[in-house]
């Protein structure tokens, strides 16, 4: 077969080398110290030297003598200064950097975040915007800044490391130069100072530089190095058409089956694996053709596959025309150097009819070894396979029998007027029927019973085997041959159809989850809307147990279905191993439930639980795979729903905090203002009272009241804005007079509104509002307060109300500054005020006051831009409300 590139591969290798690209190369270590800056700086002077035009974007010395005489003798381009909480600090000039296009530009520490006001957040943008500019660029990197090893970073040294690259940054690197240093010499380097001042030294070793930290870190960087390489070689073979192996390093995989003794070529393989320190996988073939549907063959090849996992390898199903064109694909693409399989336990005139597949392997192999694992076995207890198993029930070959003499009444009576050779398609006719609709077994019955019936009924002598005529007996054979491989044929396809009906409904339902899901923000009602699902398509009882309180406790269940003590330490154990346990699993097997945990990339975020409605119902490999499939899509739905609601108190929490902010400098200055009055007028009264005359010691006086008043006000505004928002409110309505209402404010604003004509329009027979009279009184007092400050003096306000059917409506009207279209709904939010060029005071809460009243009363409240200029707010109540009786 010939070889040929592999175009996905090429594809990518061309956009890793655009031309208009520039190449990253990393200098990859394992801590600060081992040199990264100072190999860049010396790689740099060596292209420098070569007629390379080099600048430095970025470089930090960190004050090492040794450093900063390599930065000479190179161009250094000005770094931006930006100014963060008062301090002056720099960064990477992108701009300078594009205006300069050297042909290679040193930026150190590339996983580096900058300071915010940056153009981007992190400094690798900043490289990749430099790389699409076509500038090639060295940089610096140490290993625990990789995203992909923050959790084991965390691990082994202690510290969380808060900057990190996502790993396909690097990944598209053009080189990674990898700067080693042994353990002991860094540790020397730190206490000489070399690396850090001492005191900062002797943290660091007693935090971080410890040498069992430094060897880990240092084995982590030269595996991932040795990866890239790797990927690398892969890379180069797949894009040239190398069919390899190149055994740079030795790759296995294993080729498991439905048979009994795949577990034991496991087993063997991972020992084989171990003695070689090599990477393996354990691969299932699935024939396009000829998918396996017996729910006993694909548990125990979901099994097999499971104990590969548990023992280390990476496993996996694959697909193809052939077993063994699809694992050599997968062994040439994977740079595999040994193939595993086990011998054939077929009869040798088996394998000889339908082929063995070890023979194929070899044969085709070329350069990767083929391992053959013999096995003791009793053949006794070797399971047949299920295609050459009778099939049941017994009513499908009684069906297909059926139809073969059907066939035979209709040649009886037609056998005078055809040629009997013609016959033959009526016998066809009825072995696809049974294909389709009964089964392969049921079909090759019915082609044996053909070629018998055909024989006997049609063909002279008739009602006889005996055979005149020897040109029938290669129609017979023929027929027999022909309905064999229809029936075959058929077979499969019906196989094949079941299948993909199968996989359909798996999509559909994921599908049919992730669109309810997407929809869907509160965690009660992903919870339910994910046991719904799961419950519907499975035929299990559900449950979701989530962490409350350090606590496993069951979120939601299917109805009927309530976990018990038991079933909580099944789902318990999973949170807390990360392991699947219960029923199936090999943790607590005995359990009724089935447990996963629900993982994201970040973290458990709880567990779902399922239990079969039938004790003998066990769900099949490709239910776990579906299963399993349903649980992340449950896990990620449950963490955006948490970090919505994490949102939403963040949001509220801000809001609180501009609220207690907005109050405070809203109030600060209005009861500064008055009680600034009224210590004064007191301080006067107190320290001049034998020098003050009668009418400016009454002058204070008032002033000391009419200020206390004030400040009466205010604070009653925010007890009244207090009550209003924790619903603390009770009305005591009564029917009252409107003139009643606005006679009584205008007696509390009192000289407030005494340089404004206040002009009142009521009819004489206006009826009785039922209202609470004081708390309205009050909404009255606030209106026209404000009407009186945002108006100018001798100006008129008018008030006035008017009946509209069941609906009392209260209008004031001034003609002041007004209020902007977009704020006339806004003005009744708390705390605020229009922005306005002059300075009117007040604390934004009379409108919200004055709204929450109203609502309480059921009522509605609104302002309008007045025609000529000025502000119109109505008031509207209602005159009989059924929902305030008994209040």
């Amino acid at each position: 077969m010939e070889s040929r590139p592999d175009p996905d591969e090429l594809l990518r290798n061309l956009r890793s080398e655009e031309p208009n690209r520039g190449r990253l190369k990393i200098f990859l270590g394992y801590a600060a110290g081992v040199g990264k800056t100072y190999a860049m700086l010396e790689a740099a002077h060596q292209r420098k030297e070569q007629g390379v035009d080099v600048a430095v974007g970025y470089v930090e010395t960190h004050k090492r003598i040794e450093t900063e005489e390599l930065v000479e003798g190179l161009e250094v381009l000005p770094r931006k200064q930006l100014e963060y909480h008062n301090v002056t600090l720099t960064e990477l000039d992108v701009d300078a950097v594009l205006a300069r296009r050297p042909q290679l530009i040193l930026v150190d520490e590339f996983a580096h975040t900058n300071v915010p006001g940056s153009r981007h957040p992190k400094r690798f943008q900043d490289v990749e915007e430099i790389l699409d500019a076509g500038i090639d660029v060295y940089t610096t990197l140490n290993i625990q800044h990789l995203e992909s090893l923050n959790d084991i970073i965390a691990q082994v040294t202690g510290v969380i490391v808060r900057e990190t690259i996502p790993d396909p940054v690097i990944d598209e690197a053009a080189e990674i130069e990898v700067i080693d240093l042994p353990p002991d010499e860094l540790l020397t380097r730190l206490n000489e100072g070399k690396v850090y001042i001492p005191e900062q030294a002797a943290r660091a070793i007693q935090k971080f530089f410890r040498k069992g930290n430094l060897t880990a870190l240092r084995e982590m960087s030269l595996r991932r190095a040795a990866e890239r390489v790797d990927d690398q070689m892969r890379s180069y073979m797949q894009t040239r058409a190398i069919s390899g192996p190149w055994a740079a390093s030795e790759r296995l995989l294993v080729c498991i089956s439905p048979s009994p003794l795949a577990e034991k070529l496991v087993r063997n393989t991972r020992r084989l694996a171990d003695e070689l320190n090599a990477e393996w996988f354990a691969v299932y073939v699935e024939i396009a053709s000829k998918p396996e549907n017996k729910p006993p063959n694909r548990e125990r090849i979901g099994r097999t596959l499971q104990l590969a996992e548990e023992l280390g390898a990476k496993s996996l199903t694959l697909t193809g025309p052939s077993i063994h064109e699809a694992v050599l694909d997968f062994a040439r693409k994977n740079n595999i150097t040994k193939v595993v399989v086990g011998k054939p336990i077929k009869p040798r005139w088996q394998e000889m009819l339908t082929g063995s597949i070890v023979d194929q392997l070899v044969y085709h192999s070329g350069n990767i070894d083929v391992y053959v694992v013999s096995a003791e076995f009793e053949p006794k207890k070797i399971i047949v396979p299920e295609s050459f198993q009778p099939h049941r029930p017994l009513g499908r070959y009684l069906t297909s029998v059926g139809l073969v003499a059907i066939s035979t009444l209709l040649g009886l009576l037609i056998r005078g007027e055809l040629e009997p050779t013609n016959l033959v398609m009526l016998y066809l006719t009825s072995v696809v029927v049974s294909a389709v609709f009964l089964g392969r077994g049921p079909s090759l019955l019915g082609a044996i019973m053909s070629v018998l019936s055909f024989d006997f009924f049609l063909v002279p002598p008739y009602y006889t085997f005996v055979v005149n005529d020897t040109e029938y007996i290669l129609t017979f054979i023929a027929l027999f041959i022909v309905g064999l491989v229809i029936s075959s044929l058929t077979a499969r396809v019906r196989e094949q159809a079941e299948s993909a009906v199968q996989r359909e409904k798996q999509a559909s339902a994921l599908y049919n989850l992730g669109r309810d899901l997407t929809s869907a923000t509160d965690l009660k009602q992903v919870a339910e809307i994910i046991v719904s699902h799961i419950s519907q398509a499975f035929g299990r009882d559900v449950a979701i147990f989530l962490p409350e309180n350090k606590q496993l406790l069951t979120f939601a269940n299917s109805p009927g279905f309530e976990p018990d003590e038991n079933e909580l330490a099944v789902a318990a154990w999973a949170f807390e191993h990360n392991e699947p346990a219960g029923r199936g699993t090999d943790t607590l097997p005995a359990a009724a439930l089935r447990c996963l945990p629900l993982k994201t990339a970040n973290n458990i975020v709880g567990v779902l639980g399922v239990r079969p409605k039938d004790s003998g119902n066990f769900l099949t490999p490709e239910q776990r795979q579906t299963l399993a499939a349903f649980a992340n899509q449950a896990a990620l739905a449950i963490e955006r729903a948490g970090l919505a609601k994490q949102a939403q108190k963040a949001e509220l929490l801000q809001a609180a905090e501009k609220l207690q902010t907005a109050l405070l400098n809203s109030i600060s200055h209005d009861l500064r203002t008055p009680l600034v009055a009224i210590t004064g007028a007191l301080t006067s009264l107190d320290e001049q009272a034998e020098s003050l005359n009668e009418d400016y010691r009454r002058s204070l006086i008032g002033t000391a009241r009419e200020e206390a008043d004030r400040l009466n006000r205010l604070v009653g505004n925010l007890l009244s804005m207090t009550r209003i928002e924790s619903g603390a409110i009770r009305l005591h309505r009564e029917p009252g007079d409107i003139q009643d209402v606005i006679g009584t404010a205008l007696e509390q604003l009192g000289k407030r509104a005494e340089d404004h004509q206040i002009n009142v329009n009521v009819p004489d027979d206006f009826p009785l509002v039922p209202m609470d009279f004081t708390l309205i009184v009050q909404v009255v007092v606030n209106l026209l307060e404000n009407a009186v400050k945002y108006s100018r003096k001798d100006t008129l306000i008018e008030v006035s109300a008017s009946l509209l059917d069941d609906t009392v409506r209260l209008e004031i009207a001034d003609r002041g500054v007004g209020i902007p279209l977009e704020d006339l709904t806004r003005v009744f939010d708390k705390f605020y005020r229009v922005q306005r060029p002059e300075s009117v005071s007040g604390t934004g809460l009379g409108l919200s006051i004055s709204k929450g009243i109203i609502e309480a009363h059921h009522g509605n409240i609104y302002a309008l831009a007045r025609d000529g200029g000025g502000t119109i707010v109505s008031v509207e109540l209602l005159l009989n409300n059924e929902q305030d009786k008994g209040q």
